[in-house]
């Protein structure tokens, strides 16, 4: 029996190019959250090399953990890891809150490890919310993921530095639509391998564009070393403070249900929908990830969204692609000069690619919608509703400013508190209470009309 699409183990010239394309789609999300900590912290420009480089080496390792996966840990589905921006407030809070600066790193590092571990634990628990997430959720949360991720990319088309002059000029604006346009031509109007590589050659082909302009800056491959390895507890041991742990564990378990909505719609657009037994061992790569990743200088990790537009534009569903992926993250870890070839991509070149990726993810949520039987007013309300919460942080985003920083790091989330919403008025509207003359209208995952303690409707009375 042929292998399903995910198993499948393609050429190694094809592996490494769309494998290295799924790090090109990814990378300013990686390397991000260690420069805003380390410049918080004012860490030297040497040493806030070594911490981007230790995030790269770390989310390489969490990719193999869960492409490949050991036992039951990983979903070994086509998932890159990487370091979760949920954790950037609180991680610059802590930093802000620490007296000497030197211990603001043992103390994430501290409490990240410890939230890892918790999450690890509680993994096996966490992924029977699958039962809560029937189509008109999963469909919703996926839609979200794309709309969050729209503005990242629309940002990045404005240029790397909203204080630069230059940020949002025409020439910007410009880079990122030539680019766009070179990935809709390449869909268009070739086929096979160049088709399916499109985005990594409108990078290529944008980058290349840019240099007359003077958007490329080649210094970054001219000052990086050759070699440089993560040395293990580089700025010190990890230093446990309670304040932080629960900050961080807050963290984790927003982190964590991001990934599980990750995982369904993974798992819709791979067609191989994820079970309770795939999420758990998800949640196990993303949470031991998270807990071994402060032992290399690295921060929380969890499962990248921008990667699944990836997928669902270019077709190839194999995990050893991101597995690739992986290699090359780990190559860049250990080899900064490698890893800068791809910091030379200019912002708004990434920002045009960016744009059909995640424009991609909310596409495929919007094909899961149309089986979640839309006809139905509770099921509208329930969409309705839960997008509208959603993107509260996308458009307004100080609408929860008067709140405490710990309940912002769920509410400025738009992924967590629309995924929230929806389930809560799923139950609401489908699931609590007898007769409703709805009921019969949800489906799989939670079968019609069953209760939340899992047994079977009575019938009403007549």
């Amino acid at each position: 029996m042929a292998d399903h699409p995910v198993d499948e183990k393609l050429p190694a010239l094809k592996m490494a190019t769309t494998g290295l394309q799924h790090v090109a789609a990814m990378y300013a999300g990686v390397v991000a959250p260690p420069l805003i900590v380390g410049a918080a912290i004012g860490l030297s420009a040497t040493d806030l090399t070594f911490l981007t480089g230790a995030c790269l080496f770390t989310a390489g390792l969490a990719t193999f953990l869960q492409t490949l996966g050991i036992w039951k840990i990983g979903a070994r589905l086509p998932f890159v890891n990487g370091v979760t921006f949920a954790g950037v407030a609180p991680m610059t809070a802590i930093v802000a809150s620490t007296e000497d600066k030197s211990d603001a790193l043992p103390i994430i590092f501290g409490a990240v490890i410890v939230a890892g571990l918790l999450g690890f634990l509680a993994a096996p628990v966490f992924c029977k919310a699958i039962r809560f997430f029937p189509p008109v959720v999963t469909g919703t949360v996926i839609t979200l993921i794309g709309i969050s991720l729209l503005p990242v990319a629309f940002g990045w088309a404005q240029g790397p530095n909203p204080q630069a002059p230059d940020y949002g000029s025409a020439t910007n604006l410009g880079l990122a639509a030539v680019t766009l346009l070179i990935v809709l031509l390449l869909r268009r109007f070739t086929t096979g391998f160049v088709k399916q590589i499109a985005v990594l050659l409108g990078l290529v082909i944008g980058t290349l564009i840019a240099i007359p302009f003077g958007a490329t800056d080649f210094a970054p491959v001219a000052d990086a070393a050759v070699i440089g390895f993560p040395t293990p507890f580089h700025f010190g041991a990890p230093q446990f403070q309670l304040a932080a742990i629960i900050s961080m564990c807050v963290v984790m378990v927003v982190s964590m249900t991001e990934s599980t909505a990750d995982m369904l719609a993974l798992g819709e657009i791979v067609d191989r929908p994820a079970d309770e037994r795939t999420i758990a061992a998800g949640l196990r790569a993303d949470t031991l990830g998270s807990a071994v990743s402060p032992l290399f200088n690295g921060f929380m990790c969890s499962a990248f969204a921008q990667n699944i537009g990836l997928v669902a534009m270019t077709k190839i569903r194999s995990r050893y692609v991101v597995a690739a992926g992986g290699g090359f993250l780990v190559l860049m870890g250990l080899c900064p000069m490698a890893a800068s070839l791809i910091a030379v991509v200019p912002r708004p070149v990434l920002g045009g690619a960016g744009v059909v990726l995640f424009g991609s993810v909310a596409a495929s949520g919007i094909q899961t919608l149309v089986r979640a039987a839309l006809d139905k007013d509770n099921n509208v309300l329930i969409v309705a509703v839960s997008l509208a919460v959603g993107i509260i942080p996308i458009t307004a985003p100080q609408f929860y400013h008067a709140f405490p920083e710990t309940a912002r790091i769920v509410l400025d989330s738009g992924i967590s508190t629309g995924c929230v919403a929806a389930v809560l008025l799923n139950l609401v509207f489908n699931h609590l209470g007898r007769g409703n003359p709805d009921a019969h209208d949800v489906t799989h995952p939670m079968e019609a009309g069953e209760e939340l303690t899992g047994a079977p409707k009575a019938p009403a009375a007549s």
